[in-house]
């Protein structure tokens, strides 16, 4: 069993199992752990989300479009454009500042995520491009 550590800004945390072929269940929903906390957990498939960020829990409810907006494959697809991008800036620390890209982010596009997880590192990275004007590629909505 591997487990995967994701870290965006503050705080994103996803553990997942390596197999491929399991699919984690849409059904997962986020809850609240704290002060602009949202956490999604399944310890049965044992992967978790953490996102720690001042205002994403508000952007989130306020100006995020609803779930199911968007394709799984469509948000698979974004996600692995923006973490790819994200990854590049973390390995330039001279030329992208180390206080926005502090760690790599490991998201693997073989491991199937699930709706919620991909729902969030979408809207996370959204919120992230439009906060501290960064565009990691692309159209990046300004909802």
């Amino acid at each position: 069993m591997k487990k995967i550590v994701i870290i965006l800004f503050v705080l994103l945390f996803i553990i997942a199992c390596s197999t491929a072929s399991k699919s984690i269940a849409d059904s997962s929903q986020p809850a609240k752990t704290g002060n602009d906390t949202v956490r999604i957990a399944n310890d049965s498939l044992e992967y978790e989300v953490i996102i720690i960020d001042n205002g994403f829990n508000t952007w989130l409810a306020s100006r995020a479009l609803p779930r199911n907006y968007y394709s799984l494959a469509y948000l698979e697809n974004k996600n692995y454009l923006y973490v790819t991008e994200w990854n590049n800036r973390v390995l330039q620390p001279n030329r992208y500042s180390p206080n926005l890209y502090e760690m790599t982010i490991d998201y693997q596009p073989q491991i199937r995520y699930g709706y919620e997880v991909n729902y969030l590192i979408y809207n996370y990275m959204i919120y992230f491009q439009n906060t501290y004007k960064q565009k990691l590629g692309g159209y990046v909505p300004q909802r």
